[in-house]
């Protein structure tokens, strides 16, 4: 089993999942939100950095895994939303995780089946893959997504690899 912990970031808040995953199996270790105050943005990036940095501290992920930015109609809160991305890789690399990146629609595809699945058909299918009773915030369902799509997209690649190595037979 391999730590991932998984980001949906997020300029007011930053959801965070953590979960021991063979690629097959995941448990459920940690989740939660940075909820950022209304502080300048440069401050809020700083909160997320350092709110990141010390969950890896206490978790001891051995991978990160964070969504990519989605374009939205608003630019600006793109670029907030990448801002907040890069506050939370720094964190990762800081600390020497490997990054996987994945776009929301893929996300939705490994966990759900489905790209176009909305937020709660993941929040139901992430309560279901983690065996969790408990009431999740949008924030960190979508959080654990990511780690989950992480840990299958891996798996799944591995095999790829393996099965490339050795020929078909």
């Amino acid at each position: 089993m391999r730590r991932i912990i998984g980001i949906d970031p997020g300029s007011r808040i930053t959801g965070y999942g953590v979960i021991d995953s063979d690629g097959r199996h995941s448990i459920h270790i940690a989740s939660g939100c940075i909820r950022l105050k209304q502080d300048e943005l440069p401050q809020r990036l700083g909160v997320i950095f350092h709110e990141i940095a010390e969950l890896i501290k206490i978790h001891c992920p051995v991978e990160m895994a964070i969504e990519e930015v989605f374009v939205s109609k608003n630019a600006s809160s793109a670029l907030k939303l990448g801002q907040a991305r890069g506050a939370a890789i720094c964190a990762g690399v800081a600390a020497n995780l490997p990054v996987g990146e994945y776009a929301p629609r893929t996300i939705k595809q490994a966990v759900v089946g489905s790209g176009a699945a909305d937020k709660d058909q993941v929040q139901h299918m992430v309560k279901r893959l983690l065996n969790l009773s408990c009431d999740l915030s949008t924030d960190q369902s979508d959080a654990l997504a990511v780690a989950l799509s992480h840990a299958h997209t891996n798996t799944t690649l591995n095999r790829l690899a393996r099965a490339s190595a050795g020929g078909w037979r």
